[in-house]
């Protein structure tokens, strides 16, 4: 399956973005999906999942209470939606994609997303 993310940017400190990720080639449906981050010099991390029905999401402690993840399989989408950003929050997010349904927070996924870059500026 392809990815392909967008909707990054800068924004300032409190403010909010929605970040996308288009899915091709095979069934999104098949594929638990993921938000994943990596800021300069820290090791990449996993921000939220979603299971393929939608019905179960994981939020990193870090994010949760601000950030959403949906996804609409009809439109082969999955959505991160960020709110209340902070500096911290800088950082390269890629959407990744899991044939596993269960525990995503917790293991290896298969395909990624070529990174959109998130700027919070304080």
């Amino acid at each position: 399956v392809q990815l392909q993310a967008s909707g990054g940017g800068l924004v300032q400190a409190g403010g909010s973005l929605r970040l996308s990720c288009a899915a091709s080639g095979r069934t999104f449906s098949d594929y638990g999906m993921g938000w994943f981050r990596q800021a300069p010099g820290k090791e990449r991390e996993v921000v939220a999942t979603i299971t393929r029905s939608g019905a179960t999401t994981y939020y990193a402690d870090s994010v949760k209470g601000r950030f959403t993840i949906s996804r609409d399989n009809a439109k082969n989408t999955v959505y991160l939606q960020m709110n209340s950003l902070k500096p911290e929050d800088t950082a390269v997010y890629y959407c990744a994609a899991a044939r596993l349904n269960y525990g995503l927070e917790n293991k290896p996924f298969d395909y990624w997303g070529q990174g959109t870059q998130v700027t919070v500026s304080s």
